[in-house]
């Protein structure tokens, strides 16, 4: 079995998502999740991958619907 290279794929979202406008929405995180789940399999790589990009959000613009993803991610995914 191959190690899933998801978490590249992840990694390049989140980038483009942030040089849009310097910020992550809700439906950009769940965009980046899903490429996660979409397998059935969360790895290693692809919780490190959301655990960055959630750390990298600046709490004083986190919306109450983003808040409400992050702590579902975080609960799913054991971050």
């Amino acid at each position: 079995m191959t190690e899933s290279r998801d978490y590249l794929e992840m990694t390049f979202r989140s980038i483009e998502c942030f040089a849009d406008d310097g910020k992550l929405d809700a439906d950009e995180l769940m965009t980046i999740a899903n490429i996660a789940l979409r397998d059935g399999v969360v790895d290693d790589n692809e919780k490190r991958v959301l655990k960055n990009i959630i750390a990298r959000l600046n709490p004083e613009e986190l919306d109450e619907e983003l808040q409400e993803k992050i702590r579902g991610l975080t609960t799913l995914f054991d971050l």
